[in-house]
């Protein structure tokens, strides 16, 4: 048996249209001295102020759903060659629990010197390790979870479990409403599926549905909402969303007795909006043939990664301020999952991914636009360096020391921060938490990550936590 939740008028007119009536509330509390002199700041004028000058405009999040290999990829370890299929003492904790020793799974590509800057790069990423020195690689990330439905939540909204805002909504909280007519934060999932935890990952949590991400479909039209089911045109819209916004208490109990009415209303306002704004951001037949080639949209692997990275760039031309793109959805070898065949994942993944990221990053500099686009890449955790079963060449999870990098939006290239041991299953030197990649991501915004705050249930919540996080500092130009 289910129950649903009954909204009265109180909750609507809480909800309705992102909680503005709380707002206005909070801003005559503040006039009276009732919160701190920060808390007063954001509350009086509905969204913080800029701490500090910014040095990006935009974020593009590429998020390699399951886990991809640091050690197979731009964590390169020498002295891991000859130890294939031998056992040694080394303690590891993955899906499969704590373990003292594994059977090593030694690198499975070669890796070279890229670039002015001379990083190693596995032969995996051809196409990215042309960019390496527009590329400030973090080596020494860790989580607090090996398991990926906590592991994402972590990364996506800096907690273990579900219910806080995403990263994307507190940049677009932060930010403010910078562009009416195009969702501030889409998010743009793998052909295979979404993820696990599924919408929890771009959810807007206890802020209002407007701060929450828009998912963009990878075949049709891009945008679920920008047409209804019913075909309703602009002018009827309007006169749905009028007749939504006037229903009374009686209306609210008889004909929408659930939660979502406040979203469902966000949802259509947006889709009117849209309407004439859209189309032309998404249209990628303006795009010229050798673009689309930049971008791998010519090659059958590489086109469907290639047309969501195409449309990143033109949604950040367009002000919108947070795009997040999965590579990988769904179970087992449809992500960056290698479980058993690690070879064979990795091969797919990056075979997919390469050439659309390296065209992204390219395309973004001579547009001149990657001064003001933070790109980031990675996944919710790394790999171990040995083999999960007796047999075969899958790697575990690996939560305690992996992979992250970024590009553009006031990030030095060329340099390696932080450090793994000789097999890469810890970080080992420079260690830094998932909290202090999202405060470098809203530092860059202009933001200071410990003292921009949501005010709820008696708390300023922050995305970094209570106890806080500084940027990495090392990677900051």
């Amino acid at each position: 048996m289910s129950f649903c939740h009954r909204t009265n008028r109180r909750e609507f007119i809480s909800t309705v249209g992102g909680g503005f009536t709380q707002v206005a509330l909070a801003g005559m509390l503040a006039k009276e001295g009732f919160f701190s002199k920060a808390q007063a700041a954001t509350l009086a004028s509905g969204i913080p102020e800029k701490h500090f000058p910014a040095k990006a405009k935009s974020v593009i999040f590429l998020f390699m759903y399951g886990g991809p290999s640091h050690i197979d990829t731009f964590d390169h370890k020498p002295k891991m060659k000859g130890l294939d299929g031998k056992t040694i003492a080394v303690k590891t904790h993955g899906r499969g629990g704590k373990k003292n020793e594994g059977r090593i799974v030694e690198p499975k590509w070669d890796f070279h010197q890229h670039g002015q800057c001379g990083k190693q790069v596995s032969t995996l990423f051809p196409h990215l390790a042309e960019c390496v020195d527009d590329i400030a690689f973090i080596h020494s990330l860790q989580a607090e979870s090996p398991i990926h439905g906590s592991a994402m939540l972590m990364m996506n909204s800096g907690s273990l479990v579900g219910g806080k805002p995403s990263l994307g909504s507190w940049v677009n909280y932060g930010l403010g409403n910078i562009n009416e007519n195009l969702p501030g934060y889409v998010v743009m999932l793998d052909k295979t599926g979404g993820p696990i935890s599924g919408a929890k990952n771009w959810s807007s949590g206890f802020m209002p549905a407007n701060y929450q991400g828009t998912v963009f479909r990878s075949k049709g039209d891009p945008i679920l909402d920008l047409k209804n089911a019913n075909g309703m045109g602009r002018d009827e819209q309007y006169r749905l969303i009028q007749s939504l916004n006037q229903l009374n208490e009686h209306h609210l109990e008889d004909r929408y007795g659930d939660s979502n009415l406040a979203a469902r209303i966000s949802s259509y306002e947006l889709a009117y909006k849209m309407q004439s704004t859209a189309p032309e951001a998404i249209e990628l037949a303006q795009e010229s043939d050798a673009t689309k080639s930049l971008y791998g949209m010519d090659q059958e692997v590489t086109s469907d990664f290639g047309k969501k990275c195409l449309l990143a760039r033109r949604l950040v031309e367009r002000g919108v301020p947070f795009i997040q793109l999965y590579s990988g959805g769904a179970h087992n070898d449809d992500n960056w999952d290698a479980h058993g065949d690690l070879v064979k994942n990795h091969e797919r993944h990056a075979g997919r991914t390469d050439k659309p990221i390296a065209g992204l990053l390219k395309d973004l500099k001579v547009r001149g636009l990657l001064d003001e686009t933070l790109v980031v890449w990675g996944g919710e955790f790394g790999r171990q360096p040995t083999a999960e079963y007796a047999k075969g060449t899958g790697r575990d999870h690996n939560s305690a020391g992996f992979t992250m990098w970024m590009a553009g939006g006031g990030i030095k290239g060329g340099i390696s921060v932080g450090k793994t041991d000789e097999l890469g299953s810890r970080a080992v030197e420079n260690k830094f938490h998932v909290k202090h990649l999202h405060a470098t991501v809203l530092h860059q915004l202009g933001l200071d990550p410990n003292v921009l705050s949501y005010f709820h249930a008696g708390l300023d919540e922050k995305l970094v936590g209570v106890e806080g996080a500084d940027p990495i500092s090392e990677i900051i130009a």
